[in-house]
């Protein structure tokens, strides 16, 4: 019998108190909740202890996308009107899909000021699904001008000012493209990562650009009838190799976060195997997914009836996951971006 789940059989109760704020001050001091897929089993460790859930062998999966400072502020050259625009895919040189608001001071043929003079913008289109396309002009490189003006984009549920940007930024992200970072990353240190290679654990890079489906909430009773927003991928040679060497000797894939889950999973699904590859994926898993690639997930806690805690409950399972949940929100776990971690196994 097929159950169709709905959106609701994902939701949990939690505490406003509890959605970290800011980053904690040392990244691998953060809270780890560990759950045993077989048995169900909770413990409850720090992520410094990562390094014990990993076994020689393992291959742990890492993106290394880096964070744009997307959110920028432009005056209109018609109205004068201030209008944010948060980036989210590039479409062409120094053509951008992005958020706009207010929409209705952001019509097709409208033009911008940035950061007084810095750059400058055109909407050269609107999407159906309201998003604008724009064009830049700058002086320069348009990513300099970029982190000149720019803002991170930090989630609405975020209140706090970011003292630091480099903290929304994993200490290994290199290629640039993100519109929020791959949170699940945040905790490791470049010591934590070397204890882990010491350990005899491969680690492996792959690249998604975590793009609109972060900001999308799903709005459909039925889950299946649900739209993910597309977002490239890339698994490089080296990394394709690692995995398939770590499966053929009988070590676990870990992936760090359900960014790297999707690149891998979307990977398998696209080509049924272990390759080098790149291209844009939709890739929306929730129970009854088939994972070909991953063995054991680390992972944040994820907001109520999101795509990311359907994702951790196809892998481990809906009932023991809102089971974990409910126990990180009675010992006062930290949720969402800078909040706690959990390693699924």
């Amino acid at each position: 019998m097929i159950v169709i789940l709905k959106t609701k059989d994902f939701f949990y109760d939690l505490p406003k108190e509890l959605i970290a704020q800011d980053p904690i001050e040392k990244r691998d001091h953060s809270r780890l909740l560990v759950l045993d897929r077989a048995s169900g089993k909770v413990l409850h460790k720090h992520f410094y202890d990562i390094v014990d859930e990993l076994m020689p062998g393992d291959c742990l999966i890492l993106n290394d996308s880096r964070v744009l400072p997307a959110r920028i502020f432009g005056v209109s050259e018609d109205s004068g009107a201030t209008v944010e625009f948060l980036l989210l895919t590039q479409k062409a040189p120094n053509t951008w899909e992005a958020l706009a608001g207010p929409g209705k001071k952001a019509k097709v043929g409208n033009k911008f000021t940035f950061g007084g003079g810095v750059m400058f913008g055109e909407v050269l289109d609107v999407l159906p699904d309201g998003n604008r396309v724009v064009k830049f002009d700058c002086e320069g490189n348009f990513f300099s001008a970029l982190e000149k003006i720019g803002q991170m984009p930090l989630p609405h549920y975020i209140t706090h000012k970011l003292v630091d940007r480099e903290r929304y930024q994993t200490v290994y992200s290199r290629e640039l493209g993100s519109a929020a970072a791959p949170t699940a990353g945040l905790h490791f240190t470049d010591d934590l990562l070397q204890k882990i290679q010491n350990k005899g654990v491969k680690i492996g890079f792959v690249t998604l650009h975590v793009g609109l489906g972060t900001f999308r909430p799903v709005k459909v009773a039925d889950i299946a009838d649900h739209k993910m927003h597309a977002e490239h991928y890339e698994v490089p040679p080296q990394t394709a190799a690692l995995i398939a060497d770590t499966k053929k000797a009988g070590g676990r894939i870990v992936a760090v976060g359900t960014t790297s889950c999707r690149t891998l999973e979307a990977m398998f699904k696209d080509f049924g195997d272990v390759i080098p590859c790149e291209g844009w994926t939709d890739i929306f898993i929730y129970p009854g997914f088939k994972f070909g690639v991953v063995d054991a997930l680390i992972t944040n806690f994820h907001l109520p009836e999101s795509t990311l805690i359907m994702l951790v409950s196809a892998f481990a399972g809906r009932d023991a996951v809102l089971s974990a949940y409910r126990t990180a929100v009675a010992e006062k776990y930290r949720f969402f971006s800078f909040g706690d971690a959990m390693f699924i196994r």
